[in-house]
C-alpha cells in the first residue's frame, strides 16, 4: 500500500497514519520565479528591477481569457504599483502555484476512491496533492478561486519588505510608511520601488502579511463611457501588432516543419505509405512514423503537406465511432440502462410513478471546440534533453506524457509556456507535444509541428453527445410538485481524467464509460423549489472518445431544464418569467438576474409571434442548495427563422458574478461566451462516419460570423460575494434561450442541439 503521485491510495489499517503521514509531510519548492540582471525576486510571485519594473509570474495559460491582466492586476492593487511599469511573466510548473480549488473540484478524477477526503475547496489533502503534482490547469474557472489570494499575499509581504526599506533609510518604523504608484512614501519623502529592491530583500516580512482593508473590485456604476481604463489588458498591443508569440510563431536555428496525417478514431494503426513517393518532393527530409500516425519533415510546411500526399498513408481501424451507433447506444440506454442517482432533493419517484403530467425527450450532438488556432507546437531535443514551446492548459501532465514517450526523466523535459490562440478546453490534451517531441528526437533537429484545420477536427476530442428524457409531475395550477432528469452518456469526466492523470490513451480511456460520473451531469439539478427533484446519470458505452469544452456540462443541462422549464410553463398557460420567478424564493440572486434581464430586453410576456424567449442558469453551490457563492446569469433573446436558418436578433443578459475583479473583462468573457453559446446552438457539431467527423472545415460548422453576431447587451448586478468566474455562464444560457424564443416565433420546440436538427 502506498501514496503515489498519480493517486493516494489508502487502505485499511495504516492507511490512516500514510494519509496523515502525507498531508503532514514538509513542501519545499525552491523559488520558481528567477530573477534577471538587475531584478530581486521577492517570492514565487514578484521580482523588482532597478528600473521599477514589477514582473509578475502568471501560472495560468493566456487563451484569451484575460489572466495575464487579471492576476498582475490583483499584485499591482495590493503591492502599491504603478500599472504602466507591471509586466508579465509565464510561470514555470511548480508546486508554489498549486491549483488547489481545481485539485478539490476533480478530485474524483485524481482519487476516485476516496474523492470526499479532498473535495471541500479548503481541503489540506487537495493541497498537498496539488503541491507534489505541481498541478496548476487552467481549468473550470478557478484562476481567482485559486490564486487571488497567494497572489495578494505575496504583494503584502513585497510591500511591507520595501516599506521596510524605505523606513530603515528614514529612520523610522516602516508601518508608518504607504505604497503608492510605485513609491514608498513618507510625509513628503518619497523612494522608488526600484531603488529599494535590493535593500528590500535582506529583511523578512511580517506574517501573516498585512493586506489592504479590502480586496480589488469594480463597480459598474463607477464606469464613464469612453474614459480609459483603469487596467487595460497587457496582452493586446502584442496581439494587435503581430509580436505575441504563439507557438507556432517559435523559429530555431536548423528548424525544419513537420505535417501530420492520423488514423481515425477508434483502435487503430498505420499499415502502408509510399516512403520513395517523398523524395520527389523539392525540399522533404524524412518521414517519422507513430503507432497511428505519420509526419512528413520538409524544410517548409507547404513541402512537407505535399509529401505526406505523395506518401499516401493507409490505416486500419476498428472499434471506430459512427453517429448511427452512437445514437443507437444513447437511446438504448435512455430506455433500458441502469441509471444512478447523483443528485437529489426529496424522492420524485413516488410523486411522478409511471405516468408524468409531462415528459419531453432532448438529444445533443457532439460539439468541436473551433479554436483559431490549431494544435502547434515546437520541439528540440539534444544532450538527452527535451526543450518544448507549448500552449497548454496542464503543462506538468504535457511534460510527464512527453517524458514517458522518450524515456526520459521529468528533469530532462522543458516546457515554455506560449499564449493559446483560443483553447476552450482542448488545450488541456498533449498528443500533439509528444508527437513533435517524438519527430525531434527521430531527426535531432528543431521542429515545428502545426496541425491542419482537418487534423485539428479528426484528433479534437468532442464534447459528449447525450440524449435525456425530463419528466414532472404538476399540480392544477402547473406548479411543480416533483421533477425527474434521466441523461444518458458517457462517463465523460472521468474518461478525461484517465488521459490527464493517468497518463492512458483515447482508446484505453474508454473504460472509464462504465462508471458514475457526477461531473459529466454538473448543473442538471434545477435551482428551483420544487419539492422532489432528482437526476438519474445512466452510464453509456460509445466508441466515441469524448472531451471538455467550454461550458461543459452547463452547455447542455442548462438547455434541458429551462426548455423544459419553458414548456411546463406554456402547458400551464403561464407566463414564462413569472412562473420562474415563482418557484425562485430560494435563490434571490437568479429571480434578481431574472427581473433585470426582464427589463433590459424589454420582455412583453413572450406570447406567440414575439419571437423572444428567456431562460437563466446557476453555477456553483445549486446542487447542494446554496445561493450565496457561484454565479448567476438570466438572459432574454430575439429571434427568428427565416430563408436562411435561424437568426438571433438581440440578447439582453443580467449577470451576477459577485465581487467584480476587472469589470471590461468580465463584460468580454460574458460577451464571448454569448456569442460561443451561440455557435453551439447553431452549429459546431458534427456526425462521425467510419471514425471520421464529416465536418472538415470551419467554414462548414454553421458559427455565427461577425454580420450573424446579434446586438447584445450585458448589466452587471452588484453583489458582495466571492468572485466568481463569468467565462462559462453566458455558454450555458444561450441555447435555451434562442430554442424558446423559436418557440415563440415558430411554434416548433426545438429540441436537440445544435438548432439544425429536427424541430418538432
Amino acid at each position: 500500500m502506498e501514496v503515489t503521485r498519480r493517486g493516494l491510495l489508502i487502505g485499511t489499517g495504516a492507511g490512516g497514519a500514510l494519509l496523515l503521514g502525507y498531508v503532514l509531510s514538509p513542501r519545499d519548492y525552491g523559488l520558481p520565479l528567477a530573477a534577471g540582471r538587475g531584478e530581486t525576486a521577492f517570492n514565487a510571485w514578484i521580482k523588482i528591477a532597478r528600473d521599477g519594473v514589477v514582473t509578475v509570474a502568471v501560472p495560468q495559460c493566456e487563451m484569451g481569457q484575460g489572466v495575464t491582466t487579471l492576476l498582475p492586476q490583483i499584485v499591482a492593487h495590493e503591492l502599491g504599483a504603478d500599472w504602466r511599469q507591471i509586466a508579465v511573466e509565464p510561470a514555470a510548473a511548480s508546486g508554489a502555484y498549486a491549483n488547489t480549488a481545481l485539485a478539490a473540484k476533480w478530485s474524483a478524477l485524481w482519487m476516485p476512491a476516496f474523492s470526499a477526503l479532498a473535495a471541500a475547496p479548503d481541503a489540506l489533502l487537495a493541497r498537498r496533492w496539488a503541491q507534489s503534482e505541481a498541478f496548476d490547469a487552467t481549468a473550470d474557472g478557478t484562476t481567482l478561486a485559486a490564486y487571488e489570494a497567494p497572489a495578494r499575499a505575496a504583494a503584502a509581504g513585497a510591500r511591507a519588505l520595501l516599506a521596510m526599506a524605505a523606513a530603515d533609510r528614514w529612520g523610522i518604523a516602516w508601518e508608518e510608511c504607504e505604497a503608492k504608484e510605485g513609491f514608498i512614501v513618507h510625509g513628503a519623502q518619497r523612494l522608488r520601488f526600484g531603488e529599494l529592491a535590493a535593500r528590500a530583500a535582506r529583511f523578512t516580512p511580517p506574517s501573516p502579511p498585512v493586506l489592504l482593508p479590502a480586496p480589488l473590485s469594480e463597480s459598474a456604476r463607477d464606469v464613464v463611457v469612453e474614459a480609459p481604463l483603469r487596467f487595460p489588458r497587457l496582452d493586446l498591443p502584442a496581439k494587435a501588432d503581430g509580436s505575441a508569440q504563439f507557438a507556432g510563431d517559435v523559429r530555431l536555428p536548423g528548424m525544419v516543419f513537420a505535417a501530420i496525417r492520423h488514423a481515425p478514431l477508434g483502435r487503430a494503426r498505420l499499415t502502408h505509405h509510399d516512403a520513395a513517393a517523398a523524395k520527389a518532393v523539392p525540399g522533404f527530409l524524412q518521414a517519422v512514423t507513430g503507432a497511428d500516425w505519420l509526419a512528413a519533415t520538409a524544410t517548409d510546411g507547404w513541402a512537407a503537406e505535399r509529401a505526406l500526399a505523395a506518401m499516401a498513408p493507409r490505416f486500419h481501424a476498428e472499434n471506430v465511432p459512427d453517429s448511427a451507433r452512437i445514437a443507437a447506444a444513447l437511446d438504448s440506454a435512455l430506455h433500458r440502462g441502469s441509471a444512478v442517482r447523483v443528485a437529489a432533493i426529496g424522492d420524485p419517484d413516488p410523486v411522478i410513478a409511471d405516468k408524468p403530467d409531462l415528459a419531453v425527450r432532448y438529444a445533443v450532438a457532439p460539439a468541436l471546440h473551433a479554436a483559431i488556432e490549431t494544435a502547434s507546437a515546437a520541439a528540440r531535443f539534444a544532450n538527452g534533453r527535451l526543450e518544448l514551446w507549448l500552449a497548454s492548459q496542464a503543462p506538468e501532465a504535457a511534460r510527464r506524457a512527453v517524458a514517458a514517450a522518450l524515456g526520459l526523466g521529468l528533469r530532462d523535459v522543458v516546457l515554455y509556456p506560449c499564449l493559446a490562440g483560443g483553447s476552450f478546453d482542448l488545450r488541456l490534451e498533449h498528443r500533439h507535444a509528444v508527437e513533435a517531441a517524438l519527430i525531434a528526437r527521430a531527426l535531432r533537429r528543431p521542429v515545428s509541428l502545426v496541425y491542419s484545420r482537418w487534423q485539428e477536427q479528426l484528433t479534437a476530442l468532442p464534447r459528449t453527445p447525450v440524449q435525456a428524457v425530463l419528466a414532472a409531475a404538476t399540480a392544477r395550477s402547473g406548479e411543480i410538485a416533483a421533477w425527474r432528469a434521466r441523461l444518458a452518456l458517457p462517463a465523460t469526466a472521468r474518461e478525461f481524467g484517465k488521459r490527464l492523470f493517468g497518463g492512458e490513451d483515447a482508446q484505453a480511456a474508454l473504460g472509464a464509460t462504465d462508471q458514475a460520473d457526477a461531473l459529466a451531469v454538473e448543473g442538471a439539478l434545477p435551482p428551483y423549489a420544487i419539492a422532489h427533484r432528482a437526476v438519474d446519470y445512466v452510464a453509456t458505452g460509445i466508441a466515441l472518445p469524448t472531451g471538455r469544452l467550454r461550458g461543459n456540462a452547463h452547455g447542455y443541462t442548462a438547455f434541458f431544464t429551462e426548455s423544459f422549464v419553458d414548456e411546463l410553463a406554456h402547458r400551464a398557460k403561464r407566463e414564462p418569467l413569472s412562473y420562474r420567478m415563482e418557484m425562485l424564493g430560494s435563490d434571490l440572486r437568479l429571480a434578481q438576474c431574472l427581473q433585470r434581464a426582464a427589463a433590459l430586453g424589454e420582455w412583453d410576456g413572450g406570447g406567440g409571434g414575439s419571437g423572444q424567449g428567456i431562460a437563466c442558469h446557476a453555477m456553483g453551490g445549486i446542487d447542494a442548495g446554496q445561493s450565496s457563492g457561484g454565479g448567476r446569469i438570466a438572459c432574454v433573446a430575439v429571434a427568428r427563422r427565416d430563408a436562411g436558418g435561424v437568426r438571433v436578433d438581440r440578447l439582453s443578459a443580467a449577470v451576477d458574478i459577485g465581487r467584480i475583479v476587472n469589470l471590461d473583462i468580465a463584460r468580454q468573457q460574458i460577451e464571448g461566451g454569448l456569442v460561443f453559446g451561440l455557435g453551439l446552438a447553431l452549429g459546431a457539431a458534427t456526425r462521425y462516419r467510419r471514425g471520421e467527423p464529416v465536418t472538415a472545415r470551419l467554414g462548414a460548422m454553421s458559427l455565427p460570423r461577425l454580420a450573424d453576431c446579434p446586438r447584445i447587451e450585458v448589466e452587471f448586478i452588484e453583489s458582495g460575494g466571492d468572485p466568481f468566474d463569468p467565462g462559462e455562464l453566458g455558454v450555458a444560457v444561450v441555447a435555451p434561450a434562442v430554442a424558446n424564443a423559436l418557440f415563440s416565433a415558430t411554434g416548433l420546440r426545438f429540441r436537440s442541439l445544435p438548432f439544425n436538427a429536427l424541430a418538432t
